[in-house]
């Protein structure tokens, strides 16, 4: 009889740890391409050539990064800038949008350029959790640059949940920091 009032009280807390874990459902915000639907690569060219940057200056904004636990260097250019999210959110805002638009401009201008999308998080939530919340940053990023007009086969994707940070603090002000798609340079 005691035995079984231990399988039972270890049901009843297992299902409140598990209700009280649950994470909200994230709202899905619909995909828009730019200003009235229009798409990166349908600008005039030389609408698209004041926008963009050209391969001289793209290869003197490169720099080799070295990550701590991972063999080899990278490539990072300041032209490609990260986008940000919020606190359990994969959705990309119109900001988002516009950054993401800008880094397509970049690579549909330079187009032997193949990238890496990484998609981070803070230290809050378990590792399992944030490495899936991690893909779905870091896949919401190639979708949306496959929309602007990037070929799918010079985007790839990792997440590194929350094991990479930007800030090592444990504040609010490093999070909002490690909340992230990172972009990284794989060949040019």
């Amino acid at each position: 009889m005691v035995k079984k009032s231990y399988i039972v009280i270890g049901v009843i807390v297992s299902l409140m740890v598990m209700v009280g874990c649950a994470k909200k459902a994230v709202k899905e915000e619909p995909m828009v391409t730019g200003k009235a639907g229009e798409k990166a690569w349908e600008k005039p060219a030389e609408e698209r050539e004041r926008a963009g940057i050209d391969e001289k200056s793209l290869q003197a904004s490169l720099e080799r990064k070295k990550y701590p636990g991972i063999e080899g260097e990278f490539l990072e250019s300041s032209l490609l800038k990260d986008i940000n999210f919020g606190f359990d959110r994969y959705d990309l805002t119109p900001k988002m949008r516009e950054i993401l638009s800008q880094n397509a401009d970049l690579l549909l201008k330079n187009p032997g350029v193949k990238i890496q999308i990484e998609g981070h998080c803070d230290e809050r939530g378990t590792i399992e959790y944030n490495l899936a919340l991690g893909e779905r940053r870091a896949n919401r990023t190639e979708e949306y640059l496959i929309s602007l007009g990037l070929s799918g086969n010079r985007i790839s994707s990792i997440s590194y949940g929350e094991e990479m940070p930007l800030d090592p603090r444990h504040n609010e002000g490093a999070w909002t920091k490690n909340r992230r798609a990172h972009f990284i340079i794989l060949s040019r």
